[in-house]
């Protein structure tokens, strides 16, 4: 059964998990109302109770993003039995300060990730956690 967790002060399982190298998938919302998902890393900040997807501007997921500001996005990872769901709204990071920090976050991570001039980060607004960790 699915659990609830807080966003703000999630257990140490779930911030094991959310830090452990997992693969994620993003969900976005088309212009046109269809669901994007797509394969992603994304990092969480509990202290801001906001997760990151680093990407490029002219990627389809930032464009959802950018088509529907303050939209409704969900990140999901899975490992066996283990899974996590954050939901929240999404914005476009494009200052270099909102870059350097979502790239030094995926770093930690996963790996240094490749320089891009046409660098993005999705910023996540979470406001539920829901899984099991």
């Amino acid at each position: 059964m699915a659990e609830r967790f807080d966003p703000s002060d999630p257990s140490p399982d779930v911030m094991a998990f959310l830090t452990d190298r997992h693969l994620a998938t993003l969900t976005t919302l088309s212009p046109s109302g269809d669901l994007q998902v797509t394969p992603v890393g994304f990092t969480y900040d509990p202290e801001r109770r906001m997760a990151r997807v680093i990407t490029w501007a002219s990627s389809v997921k930032a464009k959802n993003v950018a088509a529907t500001p303050d939209g409704k996005v969900a990140v999901s990872q899975v490992d066996g039995s283990r899974w996590l769901t954050l939901y929240g709204t999404a914005r476009l990071g494009t200052s270099a300060e909102s870059q350097l920090e979502g790239v030094t976050r995926y770093a930690e991570r996963y790996r240094e990730p490749k320089k891009r001039d046409d660098r993005v980060v999705i910023e996540i607004a979470v406001d539920r956690i829901v899984g099991k960790a």
